[in-house]
């Protein structure tokens, strides 16, 4: 296991080091100049090149990535080229809203998808499971987007449950209206989410129930749904764990389109209006500490399949 852990750390790395030359050097590519956005329509070519003297822009693209990479390393990620802010300080502040909102949905998805999946496996002859089964492919069909906008016409609008849009001016310090103003995004991400892990909980439960250690349980006296619980879910998380890891980099990304519908301000709101702004040295960032949490979930998840598959551990 040591050896493994060392192995994949490795890789890990590896692939954030790639990645920050991959960001750095593909945000570099994208047209405007934050010089131009700062200097305002009547600057001209001088003003432009003292403001891009003044931002560092006029050095060498090494040294501005080995700058950006020390300061990384550090858990600093620069400061913003328009107002000077820290990166890393708004960064951790956005995160404030966005970690809770993509807490919210992987338990909403969850919730949804084990008990309905596992329904749906068990009563996979009836119309239950057939039903469960249709209203899934339904769910994946849907968009986000779309599933957002009814929410708020339903629980907003018409019922006036739950607000709207936004989220409160003191953040966490007024935790009720905090959590109700996450409620929706988070069940919108939620169930779209859900609906695709509910086929994969499906799947690998339907192969847990036909396999021939489970039959055997059945035989030595124990129940379908005992023999299930004791033997069967081990086996069947194996396929949904790695399934569940895609699903919380695609509700990452997913946050960016709820973000914007229900005016939260978290990390996806902050990386659309940073892009307009042509404000590199944040949306580098932004991005990066994207991808590497998407890197790091892939390695949590990579972790987890080794604790869980005894078989791998073997092989290993």
């Amino acid at each position: 296991m040591t050896l493994f852990l060392l192995r994949r750390t490795g890789l890990l790395a590896l692939a954030l080091v790639l990645a920050s030359v991959l960001v750095f050097a593909l945000l570099r590519l994208l047209p405007g100049d934050v010089a131009a956005t700062i200097g305002g329509i009547q600057a001209g070519p001088e003003q432009l090149a003292a403001i891009r003297a003044g931002l560092g822009l006029d050095r060498s693209l090494a040294v501005q990535y080995g700058e950006w990479v020390s300061g990384v390393l550090r858990g600093d990620f620069g400061r913003s080229q328009l107002n000077g802010t820290s990166v890393s300080a708004e960064l951790a502040a956005k995160l404030q809203v966005t970690a809770p909102l993509i807490a919210g949905s992987v338990l909403v998805a969850v919730a949804v998808a084990v008990p309905f999946g596992t329904w749906a496996a068990v009563r996979h002859r009836g119309w239950a499971g057939s039903g469960i089964s249709a209203l899934a492919q339904i769910g994946i069909a849907v968009p986000a987007l779309w599933l957002a906008l009814v929410l708020v016409l339903v629980f907003s609008v018409t019922l006036r449950w739950l607000p709207a849009q936004g989220f409160p001016v003191g953040g966490w310090s007024e935790p009720g209206a905090a959590l109700r103003s996450l409620i929706l995004p988070s069940i919108a991400l939620g169930l779209t989410e859900g609906a695709v892990l509910l086929r994969f909980v499906r799947s690998a439960v339907l192969g847990v129930l036909h396999s021939d250690y489970l039959r055997t349980a059945r035989a030595k006296g124990l129940t379908r749904t005992r023999a299930l619980l004791r033997h069967g879910f081990r086996n069947a998380a194996v396929p949904v764990v790695s399934v569940l890891g895609l699903q919380l980099a695609t509700l990452i990304v997913g946050t960016i389109v709820v973000e914007r519908v229900f005016t939260l301000p978290g990390v996806g709101s902050m990386l659309v209006t940073d892009v307009g702004n042509r404000d590199l040295v944040k949306v580098q960032g932004e991005v990066f500490a994207v991808v590497a949490a998407v890197l790091l979930i892939g390695f949590a998840v990579d972790v987890v399949h080794r604790i869980v598959d005894p078989r791998l551990r073997e092989a290993g």
